[in-house]
């Protein structure tokens, strides 16, 4: 069985209705944020309501495959935040803890890179080229710089998951999205970088210009395991109708 494509991601609705959720994800993390950074905990508690409410709309439209990315995104995610953030401490929240919203934000953002990346899909080589390439010059002046070498090593992540990911117009694409999410959200004082990564000790940009390697690495975890279950279903399937 093959992998789930772009094009077979949210196909089965119609544009206008992909425009919509696009939409909707865009305000809420923009104004999600906002809440959180301006009005605290109450802050806080609005965005995650609003997070759940868009991810449990998205989840009704989905079909068994697009609720399946949902849900192993977000689970992926909160493992991920809690790791990064609270184990490792490469960045910190502003009341030092996982915000509730961040692990289902992390599943629609997914889900916008897939809608617009699905745009990208027949000139997906000059989209992958093109955030390559520049992503690549800027890690070679922060690099020789001293000024963001740990977003020297995340490039390096992304640049894996190109190699060994399928989906290459949705990590150029992620890669692009989550770094504006990032100078946004630390532009508003919803978390912070450390200005060195602990253990490895390497400087680093508030935030790192790669952090959206991250993201393309959760987009690769969730298509491969999806496909694993795919292709483990499908066998499953055959040895029941061979059974019977």
């Amino acid at each position: 069985m093959q992998p789930p494509t772009l094009t077979a991601l949210w196909s089965h609705l119609p544009g206008h209705t992909r425009g919509w959720m696009a939409f909707h994800i865009v305000v809420l993390i923009s104004v999600g944020l906002w809440l959180d950074a301006r009005l605290g905990w109450t802050g806080q508690h609005l965005a995650t309501a609003w997070a759940l409410g868009v991810l449990a709309w998205c989840y009704w439209l989905g079909r068994r495959l697009e609720r399946q990315v949902l849900v192993l995104a977000t689970v992926l995610s909160a493992a991920g935040e809690v790791f990064l953030s609270l184990v490792w401490g490469v960045y910190d929240y502003q009341f030092h803890n996982v915000p509730l919203f961040v692990p289902p934000g992390h599943a629609l953002l997914m889900t916008l890179g897939i809608l617009v990346a699905r745009r990208f899909v027949r000139s997906s080589s000059a989209l992958v080229t093109i955030v390559t390439a520049a992503a690549l010059l800027w890690a070679i002046y922060v690099g020789v710089t001293d000024t963001d070498r740990y977003g020297v090593a995340l490039f390096g992540l992304y640049a894996v998951c190109l190699w060994f990911g399928l989906a290459r117009p949705l990590y150029a694409t992620m890669f692009v999205l989550a770094l504006i999410m990032e100078l946004y959200g630390t532009a508003m004082g919803n978390w912070v970088w450390a200005s060195t990564a602990p253990w490895v000790n390497l400087s680093a940009a508030n935030p790192p210009f790669s952090a959206g390697a991250f993201y393309c690495a959760l987009d690769l975890l969730v298509l491969g395991m999806l496909h694993r279950m795919q292709t483990r279903s499908s066998e499953l399937a055959v040895e029941a109708t061979t059974k019977g």
